[in-house]
């Protein structure tokens, strides 16, 4: 009894403590201070939410026309606006509590807008966060006089990076290039990435192969010396300029990954088998039935461990092989008893014997078939140790 309560108490003491965190949290996010550009976009879509949702509506009366003809369109009615505002920051999280403040500091220049404006402003973002409060620039603009972005408009950044500022009234404009390309615009392959691409438009900066250690050219297919179009005809080639540890620079210019595995002096430990990789190998443990091993798994034995004896060409546990060899025996006793029992029937009721003998055949036939059946192979297990190795 007293052991349920402490789970009970436990249990609910977990609960609660997982409320006041999730709130807490929450509470976190929404009082979150955004920057005065993302504050004003937030309050802004939140106004937009609300447009859409009021889309249908309409005057609560029950004469449509008349009230459309005295009161005007509830499109634009203060009705609707409204309605809107009931609601506005109510569907946000971060933020949420800045959001309220801007929708009461500026509440009578959003009526103002909604009233007056909405034909020749017909956005509220770009009315009221641009135009009116420059907190925010255009897209792909930035800075306090809200500056065009290098390359504007179809090539900012050579299309390979993004401006620093955009949309904001911050920024510098610099170029933040993506992963692989450099310079003041972006259009430059970094270390380690070669030119694959380039027209007018655009440049395409591709990584190195990882036999490189530092630059590279182009890498690709070359033409050897026959003019036949075949893939025999045609070799290889990293372009790199300096090979990465654990490749060779061949006659033809390219990295050659070297065999560790190969080499004369042992790579590993004498309980371990070398596994090659690209520009590196692998030390995997053998089975527990090896005193050394060539590979993975109780077949790959040099010498069987102590406790293990080589049948065909495996590795078979000394202890495990005697209690086969128990079983079988026990097994052939547990068939002849049965066959002498169904005999000794026989003599006293044929049709009762006849039914145990089917019985008794039709046990032995399956247990022999279950006993005899080889085990699927594990093939995942090297598998599973490479990828320990690489974790």
């Amino acid at each position: 009894m007293y052991k349920t309560v402490l789970v009970t108490v436990s249990m609910l003491l977990l609960i609660l403590n997982s409320s006041v965190e999730t709130g807490s949290s929450k509470d976190i996010l929404r009082q979150a201070a955004l920057p005065p550009c993302k504050a004003c976009k937030t309050f802004t879509q939140s106004f937009k939410r609300g447009v859409d949702r009021t889309a249908t509506g309409k005057f609560e009366g029950g004469d449509t026309a008349w009230e459309e003809e005295k009161l005007g369109s509830y499109a634009r009615s203060e009705i609707r606006l409204v309605e809107i505002q009931e609601k506005i920051c109510s569907d946000v999280e971060e933020g949420r509590e800045q959001c309220y403040r801007l929708h009461e500091e500026y509440d009578t220049d959003i009526e103002d807008w909604w009233l007056h404006h909405q034909d020749e402003h017909p956005d509220i973002f770009q009315y009221l966060c641009i135009d009116k409060l420059k907190h925010c620039c255009p897209d792909l603009h930035y800075g306090p006089n809200c500056t065009p972005c290098l390359g504007y408009p179809d090539s900012v950044c050579s299309n390979n990076g993004k401006c620093k500022g955009s949309g904001t009234r911050k920024g510098n404009g610099k170029c933040a290039c993506d992963k692989g390309y450099t310079g003041e615009i972006c259009d430059g392959c970094a270390v380690n990435y070669y030119e694959s691409y380039r027209d007018e438009k655009k440049i395409l900066c591709s990584p190195c192969p990882i036999s490189c250690d530092g630059p590279c050219t182009k890498s690709g297919f070359i033409p050897l010396k026959s003019s036949l179009i075949l893939e025999d005809n045609f070799d290889f080639v990293s372009g790199c300029e300096k090979c990465a540890s654990g490749w060779v620079k061949t006659d033809k210019g390219d990295c050659l990954d070297i065999d560790e595995c190969a080499e004369s002096t042992a790579a590993c430990g004498p309980l371990q088998f070398c596994v090659n990789t690209e520009g590196n190998y692998k030390c995997l443990e053998c089975d527990r039935s090896c005193a050394g091993c060539t590979g993975d798994g109780p077949d790959m034995c040099i010498k069987c461990a102590k406790g293990y004896t080589l049948m065909g060409n495996m590795c078979i546990d000394n202890a495990q092989e005697e209690r086969k060899q128990y079983i079988q025996y026990t097994r052939i006793l547990t068939y002849i008893g049965l066959c002498i029992a169904t005999c000794i029937t026989y003599q006293k009721n044929v049709v009762v014997a006849a039914i145990i003998g089917l019985a008794v055949a039709i046990y032995i036939t399956v247990s022999e078939y279950v006993l005899n059946s080889a085990p699927q192979p594990n093939t995942t297990d090297l598998a599973e140790k490479l990828l320990l190795q690489n974790h």
